[in-house]
């Protein structure tokens, strides 16, 4: 289900501690590791820390401007709970995320033999702020459990052993980087690292908002069309969501280039087509130009969907 309001920052009320962190998901990395991932939260109060709870326990806790972190000395075989709560710099908690839940895979035997090396790594901008990373699969005795993708020499995130893609966001344009990508099995053993990806982001441009320019991050498959229910019309959209690292929650529609509505999906979001239908009005022969915007589990948006152009009472 989805919930629709007018666009516009909530008040800031001295007081008010965060909200809950949205888009959490979590992978087992190992068999005794889960890697929990959620998407930055924006506006206001800013959030200084994220603390992250198994169950009802907090077992880690990370920078504002972190929001990924491994778990690890887990038990292989066992199904697991966790939360996120965001902490304000007056040191207000915010509500728990909703639970996600992982189940690490059984331990192997006297598994010390690590991953084959990933192969053909490659890569491209995807916009000014995100680049796009492939390699081929890489081959295990006992099967490799998750790809770890490193930023230079620091590890940026984790993906399930079936992916050998991914978006990475979070960028700044202009800015050159390199990735690499490793292996890791059940035993927790990881491959040597990949060639390195090198990769530039174009300098822009971005407008105003921070919005990124680039196709990579756009919805695409765009569809538009009209219908009429009691006398009234709807606007029914459809698209293929950003293939990006984390859930988008929330969209931006615009009518003639102006923000009418955000789209906040209620639930856990749909894995790649959404649709989406709204009340436009009663009168026909009314043409509007539409698109659509995600914004990204690093709390920026993402590039415009292709504009389309839809008449009330036309097919």
């Amino acid at each position: 289900m989805v919930s629709c309001g007018l666009t516009g920052q909530g008040s800031d009320e001295d007081g008010r501690p965060p909200g809950a962190p949205a888009g959490v998901t979590a992978a087992a990395g190992s068999a005794t590791s889960v890697h929990v991932m959620w998407n930055r939260a924006s506006g206001k109060p800013e959030v200084a820390r994220y603390e992250v709870y198994r169950g009802t326990t907090k077992v880690k806790e990370v920078p504002g401007s972190e929001y990924m972190v491994d778990i690890t000395r887990l038990k292989p075989s066992t199904r697991y709970a966790f939360s996120v709560r965001a902490r304000d710099a007056d040191g207000r908690l915010g509500p728990p995320s909703e639970r996600v839940r992982a189940t690490t895979p059984a331990a192997t035997a006297a598994d010390a033999r690590p991953p084959s090396r990933p192969q053909r790594p490659g890569g491209k901008p995807a916009g000014s702020r995100a680049a796009q990373l492939s390699w081929t699969r890489s081959m295990d005795d006992q099967g490799v459990a998750s790809y770890d993708i490193y930023q230079g020499s620091t590890k940026i995130h984790s993906v399930g052993g079936a992916q050998t893609a991914t978006v990475v966001t979070g960028l700044r344009p202009g800015t050159r980087y390199s990735f690499t990508v490793r292996a890791r099995d059940a035993a927790d053993n990881v491959s040597p690292a990949s060639e390195a990806v090198r990769i530039t982001t174009p300098a822009g441009p971005a407008d105003t908002k921070g919005s990124d320019t680039g196709t990579g991050t756009a919805p695409s498959a765009f569809r538009a069309t009209t219908h009429r229910k009691d006398g009234a019309y709807y606007l029914d959209l459809s698209w293929t969501q950003p293939p990006v690292d984390g859930v988008i929650a929330e969209y931006q529609i615009q009518l003639d280039r102006k923000p009418v509505t955000s789209l906040v999906w209620g639930a856990t979001p749909p894995p790649s087509r959404a649709t989406y239908s709204f009340y436009v009005g009663r009168e026909a022969g009314l043409t509007q130009r539409v698109r659509i915007r995600a914004k990204l589990p690093d709390g920026t948006w993402g590039a415009f969907s292709t504009e389309r152009t839809v008449t009330t009472g036309q097919p």
